[in-house]
């Protein structure tokens, strides 16, 4: 598993010092809109801690935190009106296709782009 970076793009974002549009913050889960989306809506929701992977988070993690993440990709679902139809993504490790190493899900739902 690669180390995890502070400086990748989403500790940055995280910290301010990166720009996103901000969909929703608790003190769990951070969720921003994703700036190449691939369906009608397309937010990244990352948890407020160092963790490169699904992998990581899922073993890692104190109890609180996944149970407060997991519960905040609900939230998020239901404030953007997709709670009845959406899907959930997640790319583990550079053979699943990961690019950023912060865990982090994608919420999308409506037609693809």
């Amino acid at each position: 598993m690669p180390f995890y970076d502070r400086n990748n793009i989403f500790a940055r974002i995280l910290r301010g010092e990166a720009p996103c549009t901000k969909v929703y913050e608790d003190e769990f889960a951070f969720a921003f809109n994703d700036i190449y989306p691939k369906a009608r809506i397309h937010v990244l929701v990352i948890p407020k801690g160092e963790y490169v992977s699904l992998v990581d988070f899922s073993q890692s993690a104190p109890p609180e935190m996944i149970a407060g993440f997991w519960r905040a990709v609900t939230k998020i679902a239901e404030r953007l009106g997709v709670a009845d139809g959406y899907r959930i993504g997640s790319n583990v490790g550079p053979g699943g296709g990961q690019v950023v190493f912060h865990f982090h899900v994608h919420i999308l739902s409506g037609p693809r782009t």
